[in-house]
């Protein structure tokens, strides 16, 4: 069974719950869970689940230096317990989430971004687990991993808050030129992102910077799109993934993706933010 909670995803629970099934089949456990640390490293909320078989760890707070989870907040390093309810050296305050789940073995694993706890993850059996450095060390490749798309996702995040405020500050003064630097560079960054959630929110941004120009005598030969590629341009240029256009105009993702590629040929770009570009300078979009 595998749970994930709350319909507002930050940064941190959009990759925790695309990794809950790799780490639980990595690790040989039977649980996996999680959740993001609070800014500080004051608590984490454990948000998403895999392998329960009730939710008394849902939604549940917790705060550092209490329980496993707060003891490797504290050390900032994994730390695990062979026999739970017997275990020295932590205190038992959340002895009332784990006894339901009838868990016996438990490790807790920080994944530290700049020295700061971004995500904390459990791995669970109910039964006796030996673990040693070289279990541990075994996961090396996956949390370098998450450690990587965590980053990557803050870097994306704080371009796009610093030009949406240059924008702001500068939108009068940018020129035709302005604009495309910015586009390029935003149709940069989303080639470089997996999550389709993110990759639409930086081609929606880069729809925004594309000059809405009217058609000139110096145009290039005029282009003509059927109606349904001009529709799901017009959905794309809104931010829209495949998925969201299909659903709004009753089409199949694989017929928006074929329109999608359509117009591109015709309009001689290379990505969709380079369609919305040039479909809006030929007046053929808003």
């Amino acid at each position: 069974m595998t749970a994930s909670f709350e319909t507002n995803t930050p940064i941190e629970r959009r990759i925790l719950a695309r990794s809950l099934e790799t780490l639980r089949t990595h690790a040989g456990m039977d649980m996996v869970f999680g959740g993001p640390v609070q800014r500080g490293s004051v608590s984490m909320e454990i948000t998403d689940l895999t392998g329960v078989r009730t939710r008394s760890a849902v939604n549940l707070v917790v705060r550092n230096g209490e329980g496993l989870g707060g003891k490797a907040l504290m050390l900032g390093r994994p730390v695990s317990v062979a026999d739970y309810f017997t275990a020295q050296g932590i205190t038992h305050v959340y002895d009332h989430a784990v006894r339901p789940e009838a868990i016996e073995t438990l490790a807790a694993l920080p994944i530290v971004v700049d020295r700061s706890p971004r995500i904390l993850i459990y791995l669970a059996a109910r039964t006796h687990v030996r673990l040693g450095d070289r279990w541990f060390d075994s996961f090396t490749p996956f949390v370098r991993r998450l450690e990587r798309d965590i980053a990557v996702e803050d870097e994306v995040s704080r371009r796009l808050s610093l030009m949406r405020a240059d924008a702001e500050a500068n939108r009068a003064a940018l020129s035709r030129a302005d604009l495309h630097d910015i586009v390029k560079e935003l149709t940069d960054l989303a080639g470089q992102i997996d999550d389709e959630g993110i990759r639409s929110r930086i081609e929606a941004v880069g729809s925004r910077f594309a000059p809405v120009l009217s058609a000139s005598a110096d145009m290039e030969t005029p282009v003509t799109l059927r109606p349904r590629e001009i529709d799901v341009l017009e959905y794309v240029a809104r931010g829209m993934s495949n998925r969201d256009t299909a659903d709004a105009l009753g089409l199949r993702p694989e017929t928006v993706k074929s329109y999608l590629k359509s117009a591109m040929r015709k309009l001689h770009a290379g990505n969709r933010v380079q369609a919305i570009l040039a479909a809006r300078e030929r007046g053929l979009i808003r």
